[in-house]
């Protein structure tokens, strides 16, 4: 069976943001080598904030200092985007994909993940859509549900996309969400009608989702920690 249509995801709960970097360059090492097969890591982490390669520092609207009094961290990554959020009742899925072998562009790459998205805000009869120009990731009216950072190493993709569930929303009252000042934040939990199952039943199905929009066939679930 191609590489295409099989996924190996590591169901890892809750993980330290650090701990979540370091795995995830070794995995991209693994793969540029072919030790290992695409891989999708689904977690969630404590509370934590994330600036991309830019260094928008700007968008953290409140001193460095006082995040450690919130019970927050602050990370500086290499991936694409700008500041966003992560935190309890948020699904996050890390890809450690090869582009090539799925024979994908960057851009359509980012497009299947907001597809992922839009899909599974669709089981909750919720509409999700892309935003305007310029504007990555998924939104319900003005709201952002969905966020996208991306980072592309010789054709390996790491970091990826968050959803949210259930989060606290007020965490992102102290930045201005991935740069963009004039949309909100919201949750499926917000935007539903209906009851929500478990979150981890929720995790499981947005990783249906992504394999549907991405073409993998075969997944080999697996219970990780780091």
């Amino acid at each position: 069976m191609s590489l295409r249509k099989s996924l190996e995801v590591w169901k890892m709960g809750c993980v330290n943001y650090t701990a979540a970097l370091k795995l995830q360059e070794k995995l991209v090492c693994d793969r540029k080598v072919g030790k290992i097969p695409d891989t999708l890591l689904s977690l969630q982490h404590p509370p934590t904030y994330t600036l991309g390669k830019r260094r928008t520092d700007h968008n953290l609207l409140v001193p460095k200092e006082e995040l450690q009094n919130m019970g927050a961290e602050l990370h500086y990554t290499d991936r694409g985007g700008d500041i966003t959020f992560h935190g309890p009742h948020q699904a996050i899925l890390y890809l450690i994909i090869s582009l090539k072998d799925i024979g994908f562009g960057a851009r359509k790459y980012v497009e299947n993940l907001e597809l992922t998205m839009i899909q599974l805000a669709h089981l909750y009869g919720v509409k999700a859509q892309v935003g305007n120009k310029c504007e990555t990731g998924v939104f319900v009216g003005e709201g952002k549900i969905g966020a996208i950072g991306v980072r592309i190493s010789s054709g390996i993709t790491s970091h990826g996309l968050a959803f949210n569930i259930d989060p606290d929303l007020n965490f992102f009252k102290h930045i201005v969400p991935c740069g963009c000042a004039k949309k909100g934040v919201t949750s499926l939990k917000r935007e539903t009608e209906l009851q929500l199952p478990s979150e981890e039943v929720i995790h499981e199905q947005l990783v249906s989702s992504f394999a549907r929009s991405f073409g993998y066939t075969n997944l080999e679930w697996k219970e990780k920690c780091v």
